[in-house]
């Protein structure tokens, strides 16, 4: 799968995601995918619709097994989060109550913190159609929500959980900006290597009568070399557009690369005549 690699750390720790009656396995698979992504790895699963463990859920996983294989049931919502610290309900709608209401990023802040301080803390999520009840969001501490559109506030379970998965990371990042990997460095050409470019392509150029007429050929010149020289080259950079060129001028489409060395091909082409 592209984008794993087991040499590498797995990270597995992190609030539970406990989806409450879940219906359907590849629903539950994608979840469990989206924790894995984002190092969590305590999944919950309340009287799932189509019992445990789902073949479905294994496949849409694509190869999070350690959030299958570790993956529990529990009959009530109550039994799910007893060992639990901490808890937040998540809902797109509004509900009767006093419980704090926190953005994704506030949340993941709060449970980045009481996990550094050692609470067990989890992550509710109701049904794929209608969510979590009343009764269910109570028993949590605060409630979470999300800054979507407010015409077209539904989620599919599996983003819900991806949403909050991708803050928690965050949550643990010294520097927002860094990132896992950066592009191969590459020496910056130099002037002598582009005016090298510049020759090969206008002469090339020249020899197909580009410039033409003969009279503006200046200023075509000018407009190309500043197109050229808008951006600071590297020097594998200048090699991969010589490269071209020089396929371009040595290459026709009626004898591309490979089909042989000029000689062989008008040799061919005389062989192809005797024998007619």
């Amino acid at each position: 799968m592209a984008g794993t690699n087991s040499e590498l750390q797995l990270l597995a720790e992190g609030p539970a995601i406990i989806l409450v009656e879940p219906q359907m396995g590849e629903n539950i698979g994608m979840v469990a995918r989206a924790m894995a992504n984002f190092g969590l790895a305590d999944l919950r699963l309340v009287n799932p619709r189509d019992g445990w463990p789902n073949e479905k859920a294994q496949a849409a996983a694509s190869k999070a097994d350690h959030v299958i294989e570790a993956t529990r049931v529990f009959d009530t919502v109550e039994q799910a989060i007893a060992d639990l610290n901490f808890v937040y309900a998540t809902t797109a709608r509004s509900r009767d109550g006093y419980k704090p209401v926190r953005s994704p990023v506030v949340a993941a802040q709060t449970l980045r913190a009481k996990f550094a301080a050692g609470e067990g803390t989890g992550i509710l999520f109701g049904r794929e159609r209608w969510g979590l009840n009343n009764e269910e969001v109570a028993l949590a501490d605060e409630i979470v929500t999300f800054p979507v559109n407010p015409a077209f506030a539904s989620l599919n379970i599996a983003q819900a959980v991806l949403l909050m998965s991708y803050e928690w990371m965050k949550s643990g990042m010294e520097d927002l900006s860094a990132v896992p990997f950066q592009a191969v460095e590459q020496r910056p050409s130099t002037k002598d290597q582009l005016f090298g470019l510049f020759d090969q392509l206008e002469e090339a150029l020249d020899a197909r009568n580009y410039f033409h007429p003969a009279g503006k050929k200046p200023k075509m010149v000018d407009n190309l070399r500043a197109v050229l020289s808008r951006r600071a080259f590297t020097e594998q950079e200048i090699s991969v557009m010589r490269g071209v060129i020089s396929s371009l001028d040595r290459f026709s489409r009626k004898a591309p690369r490979g089909s042989g060395s000029p000689a062989k091909r008008k040799e061919a082409k005389g062989d192809d005549s005797s024998s007619e």
